[in-house]
């Protein structure tokens, strides 16, 4: 049986000395008398072979893209001596029928889903930091908790493609399972948890300026940093001890990218961080229609209508943020029908979230609108003002000039 643990030189010897032990019980004859002699390959070990025939074999489970239920084979030349390689000229076992192509392909294919979704989500991101950060007249508590909402998103965004980049797209990383790639994952997984804590900021600071009218924001907004950067690094810390002491070799193999029981510590935070929300907007919900219905006064009277924006905003994004994480208890088995439409759904909904934050929050905001289109306008009409001034100078400074000196004369240049 193939082990799934990490190959090392130890794992090759102790192989080597079990094929040999193995041949040496099963000295095979055959009528033509010539065959290919059994041998170790450095992965599997292949028994006696007649020759002109093949040998069959289970694919390693151990090479990260194998399919363990397919199988691998050697030739036997006509001769009694192993296939070479042509390019190389040493023996040579292949293991190319190993992948399956068509479930190779559609990952792929997903994979890329990912990547264009995070570089859209990304550029949006930062091109909303810059408006935000722009506009001078738009700072507020609430525009300060969008933007650290955005940081997180834009430094999560970065790693993810970073991930597919350097990690995914090079089988030899995941293979080595070195520490850099380690660290990736956890800095990552870091700022995942990130998003959503300041997702759970936004959703209990409309609850706390609606529900607690005299509460200061000031002192609010300073809790809420400390709650979006600071709590993920502890459950992050928790996650990363738990699995880097408790785990088994197969469970932190490949730069740690396989889920294990270790994944629920961070996928039950989020979940709690989308159920405190819902509940928050409950809440909210409750008070505007009371606030709505009260007669206007003092202690009654609508809600604001910047707070109507982003509560609308909020409403329609925390159904959507964490939705890979509500539907992974009906995630279909490898290899079930359904699995290609749910990685799919998967990748859409996870890849495009910072492109959904930053349309809700920042392009269909009212007063991010309203700031463009003044800056527009003061642009636009103050370049034409200079413009206008401009000729009309000319033309008056011409006017002086004939009223000085009178109509020239012909042939007469005039200065």
């Amino acid at each position: 049986m193939v082990t799934t643990d990490e190959p090392n030189q130890e794992w090759f010897h102790q192989k080597e000395l079990e094929c040999q032990d193995k041949l040496s019980k099963t000295n095979a004859t055959f009528e033509a008398g010539r065959f290919c002699r059994g041998t170790f390959d450095g992965w599997l070990c292949w028994p006696d072979t007649p020759a002109g025939t093949s040998a069959q074999a289970s694919c390693p489970e151990f090479k990260v893209g194998f399919d363990p239920s397919r199988f691998a084979h050697k030739d036997c030349s006509p001769d009694g001596s192993w296939f070479r390689h042509p390019d190389t000229n040493k023996t040579w076992s292949n293991y190319t029928t190993c992948i399956n192509l068509d479930d190779f392909e559609w990952r792929r294919q997903v994979n890329l889903i990912y990547e264009f979704g995070y570089s859209i989500s990304l550029l949006a991101i930062l091109l909303s930091l810059a408006l935000l950060g722009y506009f001078r007249s738009l700072k507020c508590a609430r525009i300060t908790i969008h933007m650290n909402l955005f940081a997180s998103f834009a430094a999560n965004n970065s790693l993810w493609l970073l991930w597919y980049r350097m990690v995914i797209g090079d089988p030899d990383v995941i293979q080595q399972n070195e520490t850099g790639c380690v660290i990736l994952h956890l800095v990552l997984h870091y700022f995942l948890l990130s998003n959503y804590a300041w997702m759970l900021c936004e959703g209990f600071y409309l609850h706390t300026v609606l529900v607690s009218a005299f509460i200061s924001e000031h002192r609010l907004v300073k809790w809420l940093m400390a709650f979006g950067w600071i709590a993920p690094a502890f459950i992050l810390l928790s996650y990363g001890t738990s699995r880097g002491l408790r785990g088994t070799e197969k469970q932190n193999m490949h730069c740690w990218m396989n889920e294990t029981p270790y994944t629920n510590i961070l996928v039950a935070p989020v979940c709690l961080s989308m159920m405190m929300n819902l509940l928050f907007l409950c809440n909210i919900v409750r008070v505007l229609f009371m606030k709505l219905r009260a007669p206007a006064g003092p202690q009654g009277g609508a809600p604001s209508r910047n707070i109507l924006q982003a509560f609308r905003a909020t409403l329609l994004l925390v159904p959507l943020l964490g939705m890979q994480y509500v539907l992974t208890p009906f995630k279909p088995e490898p290899g079930h029908p359904w699995e290609i439409v749910y990685e799919i759904v998967s990748a859409f909904t996870t890849s495009f979230q910072g492109l959904c934050v930053a349309t809700l929050f920042c392009f269909f905001n009212g007063e991010v609108i309203a700031q463009v289109k003044r800056k527009y306008r003061t642009f636009f009409f103050s370049s034409r003002a200079r413009s206008n001034s401009y000729t009309a100078t000319q033309v008056s400074t011409h006017k002086l000039q004939f009223v000085r000196n009178g109509p020239p004369v012909p042939g007469e240049e005039k200065v």
